[in-house]
């Protein structure tokens, strides 16, 4: 077994060093070419690009895994066009070697479509295969007749739609494989994360997933690709404390446990984010709403923060973010808020004050930039608005939430410096992070002695590219999001090495 290798040439901001990793750290840094000898592995860099290993703060990792091999709906304009796409899968899956008893369906943006979900349509395009379509936000979903007969769903409306609780309790049935094949499938994507420079995930997978992770860690030879922090939800507490699970408590190498996660509102496309204002554009004056009450959201945060947890919530709407920010407050608990993506004028501030994390993921704002302008166009300004949080001392953490926007670090990069994607003008620029910071946020450690081994080398240099793009947005989001990375070493293990064609 390696226990140290010389990461030899790199380019720091500094200039060319050789980089010395011995069990897992940093263990030292000289000028190029001065590494000292020994019976080191040599990797030589010639010169390329070295940052710290960057992590993606919120995933649910499993159905990532999953979502990967899904039908996509992301490029239906309407639900005509989205049944359409699932009859094409349809009448695929019936010719399959081994047809799958669901077809699933995902990635459906439905808050711009000219026309309603009606479950007739969608039975006369299926006919008797089950299929389920989940909405790119995962805050609901649209099940044919024949899925709702199979699954025995009863609490779907009269177009077969199933929205927050319900559907998310659905979706962990539908995702029920064997767990080889899902464990296989997460390898997969692991491996994929690895080669974008992902050194680590805070997973947030639905269900205790605590077994999962010893078991694939267990069954894997050799250092897992990607280090882990596995959260909990409120229907696993009393069993996780049971078996004596805090935040932190190591699971298996390279994996521990991690926040506490209770989603308290909902999100923006399904309307459901609890907002001080009404939606703007539909029918009737509809706030969105709180997924428990609030005592019931206190009690259950201050028990897990007791027994060992430190806290991620999920609060979308302005109204829910300043109900959780106040439980913040009140309690002097710690952790996170996911998502903070409408926050009062009054409360940016108190993120700082109370030491609450903003765990955002700036690529929704790419994603919903036009849903936004509909619904929150009176209050867009202050709608994922990361410049805000920064200028009033927040600390970020920036994540993918995938599936809802793919896990590669570098699109929520490109998404926080540019606010543009597809060549369209930056939407709200003003909202935005430069590099420098949307990097550090990216990242847990820095290429200093003494630090965790997390290094990844680059093909191009982003500041390089950004400056030559000066003025060209769209081009200098395309540059980022396209960000070729040739080597990803995680706590001192080589877990993608595109310089010599391994890992």
């Amino acid at each position: 077994m390696i226990l140290s290798r010389v990461i030899r040439d790199s380019h720091r901001s500094d200039g060319s060093v050789d980089i010395l990793v011995s069990e897992g750290v940093i263990a030292g840094i000289f000028p190029a070419g001065q590494a000292p000898r020994g019976d080191h592995e040599v990797i030589d860099l010639d010169d390329r690009v070295v940052i710290p290993g960057l992590w993606d703060e919120h995933v649910h990792f499993a159905f990532w895994a999953q979502h990967r091999r899904r039908v996509s709906l992301a490029s239906a304009r309407s639900a005509a066009e989205a049944i359409a796409l699932m009859a094409e899968a349809v009448a695929a899956n019936k010719d399959a070697e081994s047809p799958d008893p669901v077809v699933i369906g995902t990635e459906y943006r439905d808050g711009l479509w000219p026309d309603s979900k009606v479950l007739a349509d969608l039975d006369a395009a299926t006919g008797s295969t089950p299929v389920a379509l989940s909405s790119v936000d995962v805050h609901s979903g649209w099940l044919n007749s024949a899925a709702l007969a199979q699954l025995g769903v009863e609490d779907a409306d009269d177009q077969g739609i199933l929205r927050e609780g319900p559907w998310f309790a659905l979706t962990q049935r539908l995702g029920m494989a064997p767990p080889e094949t899902v464990d296989e499938w997460v390898l997969d994507a692991a491996h994929h994360a690895a080669s974008l420079g992902v050194v680590g995930i805070v997973d947030l997978e639905m269900g205790y997933t605590v077994p999962d992770w010893a078991r694939r860690v267990a069954s894997h030879e050799g250092p897992y690709p990607l280090e882990v922090e596995t959260g909990v939800y409120p229907g696993d507490l009393e069993r996780a404390i049971a078996e004596g699970m805090t935040s932190g408590a190591v699971i298996a190498p390279r994996v521990q446990v991690g926040p506490f996660k209770i989603i308290t509102d909902g999100s923006l496309n399904t309307r459901t984010a609890h907002c001080v204002e009404p939606y703007l554009s539909v029918e009737g004056e509809q706030y969105g709403a709180m997924n428990f009450p609030s005592a019931d959201i206190e009690a259950i945060l201050v028990k897990a923060q007791q027994a060992g947890f430190w806290l991620a919530v999920h609060a979308i709407g302005d109204e829910a973010n300043r109900i959780v920010l106040d439980i913040f407050e009140k309690h002097q608990l710690r952790g996170r808020i996911e998502h903070a993506q409408l926050v009062r004028e009054e409360d940016f501030a108190r993120f700082a004050a109370l030491g609450v994390v903003a765990s955002v993921q700036p690529e929704h704002a790419i994603d919903d930039r036009d849903v936004t302008d509909v619904y929150w166009a009176d209050r867009a300004d202050r709608a994922f608005a990361l410049r805000q949080l920064v200028d009033q001392g927040a600390t970020l953490a920036l994540g993918s939430d995938a599936p809802v926007s793919p896990l590669n670090p570098w699109i929520e990069i490109a998404a926080a410096v540019t606010r543009t994607r597809d060549g369209r003008e930056p939407w709200h620029p003003g909202g935005g992070l430069t590099y420098d910071e949307a990097l550090r946020f990216s990242t847990r450690t820095t290429l200093e002695v003494g630090q965790p081994a997390h290094i990844v080398a680059l093909e191009a240099d982003p500041r390089w590219l950004l400056e030559a793009l000066t003025g060209d947005p769209a081009r200098a989001s395309d540059a980022l999001r396209e960000m070729s990375v040739a080597l990803t070493v995680s706590g001192g293990n080589v877990t993608h090495d595109a310089v010599n064609r391994r890992g």
